[in-house]
């Protein structure tokens, strides 16, 4: 069967893209391993009228509604591969299933990559955290710590002072410019460079960092900057250009969405710079009704 679309990533983005393509009747696959960045966290916060629900509900969800469409199929499954042929595309996934389509759209998530501390993966979307706005309303008023991570953590320790005290762990790595320091101190942010050795706490939620020098700090959050990682072989057999990112790489793609091969549409974290929930559900509708369109306008021109 050829279908108009394959979406290749059934999380926000890629759920979202499915809506506006179904809603203009086009038939629609969408190949998933449910295996979203957003797994480890345990609500979503910030996204409008969906609060506090968490992934995998809001998943649910849209997906029910989706299937209430007789142009869109899912399969739950992981796509193995990816190649353009002439105008179409053929996808082939791990369960030895092939797919056509006269469109491709990138919905699948990025592998976030922690420092190697003890303890700290397993308090990864609990209240060890990267986004203040959706997480720091749950932390609020309590004492907070920043990782230092890059550069880009002087940035994220400027913020977090409006949702509770707040300490710069520097890791004896990374110091502000002296002007930037000034302003961080302003804000009322301590500087601790003794490095984060382990991160401790319950089964439910970190409760403090041990330094290296043997003190314990007590903490309500902490705030780490992931590296971020495009594991998926599917951009390298697609030959998709790559710009550079404040964590990492992502797929560049120009304002509808489009990646630098003529039909792939990238959205989500994928191709997000700055990458939240909400965000990733824009990117989705923006690609979703770019892919549309062309569909539409596809002859034009020739």
């Amino acid at each position: 069967m050829m279908y108009d679309v394959i979406i290749v990533g059934g999380s926000f983005a890629g759920l979202a893209a499915a809506m506006q393509l179904v809603r203009a009747q086009r038939k629609v696959l969408v190949i998933d391993s449910n295996l979203p960045r957003n797994r480890f966290a345990t609500a979503s916060h910030g996204i409008f009228c969906l609060d506090g629900k968490t992934p995998a509900e809001i998943r649910k969800t849209a997906l029910k509604q989706l299937l209430a469409y007789p142009t869109f199929e899912f399969w739950q499954d992981a796509v193995t591969a990816a190649e353009k042929q002439e105008d179409q595309f053929m996808v082939d996934t791990r369960q030895d299933m092939r797919a056509k389509a006269k469109r491709l759209i990138l919905a699948f998530g990025i592998t976030d990559k922690l420092p190697e501390l003890a303890g700290l993966q397993k308090y990864w979307g609990k209240n060890v955290v990267h986004c203040p706005y959706c997480h720091g309303y749950e932390l609020r008023n309590t004492a907070l710590g920043v990782l230092a991570t890059s550069e880009l953590s002087m940035h994220q320790a400027a913020m977090i002072p409006d949702w509770g005290d707040t300490t710069l762990f520097t890791q004896g790595v990374y110091f502000p410019e002296p002007a930037f320091e000034i302003f961080l101190r302003g804000r009322n942010v301590n500087f601790e460079h003794s490095p984060v050795a382990a991160v401790n706490g319950n089964d439910e939620k970190m409760e403090s960092v041990e330094l290296a020098d043997g003190r314990i700090i007590s903490l309500g959050g902490l705030y780490v900057g992931p590296k971020i990682q495009i594991t998926s072989p599917l951009v390298n057999q697609l030959g998709l250009s790559l710009s550079d990112a404040p964590l990492g790489k992502v797929v560049e793609v120009n304002e509808l969405k489009e990646s630098s091969v003529k039909g792939v549409y990238v959205a989500g974290d994928l191709s997000n710079p700055m990458q939240s929930g909400t965000l990733a559900i824009a990117s989705g509708t923006m690609a979703g009704i770019s892919t549309h369109q062309s569909l539409i306008f596809e002859g034009l021109g020739k």
